[in-house]
């Protein structure tokens, strides 16, 4: 699904976030493969639009996400990667992850990011 975002001050915070919250997904799955009998390779993807996905594989098992698609529920409040691939999806902005000042409010985006990363791996197949 891809996000549509409805105004330019949203648009403004989206900027904000995007990258901040790739890093922390990012180092957040890291850690949790340091920890886990799952491994994990990134691949890159163009298609729908150009992105990576994180293949997990333990023994004969193999799952696969959307590193965008994760990177959104951590940015948005109402995303939900189970839509049409293509279907846009208005969203907002989840302002608890901006100080006062709009700047990246890091504790609570790490926060939101690690449990997000912490849930993706608890619902993996079991073995």
């Amino acid at each position: 699904m891809k996000p549509k975002i409805k105004n330019e001050v949203a648009w403004q915070q989206a900027s904000v976030l995007m990258q901040p919250a790739l890093i922390r997904v990012i180092d957040n799955i890291r850690k949790q493969l340091e920890e886990s009998a799952w491994q994990g390779t990134y691949q890159e993807v163009q298609t729908p639009y150009p992105g990576y996905t994180l293949c997990l594989q333990h023994q004969d098992r193999q799952v696969t996400f959307d590193v965008w698609d994760l990177c959104y529920q951590v940015c948005f409040n109402n995303y939900r990667p189970t839509h049409a691939e293509m279907e846009s999806v208005d969203v907002e902005i989840d302002t608890s992850l901006l100080d006062e000042t709009g700047d990246v409010d890091w504790n609570q985006l790490d926060a939101k990011a690690k449990q997000l990363v912490q849930d993706v791996f608890a619902n993996l197949p079991k073995a």
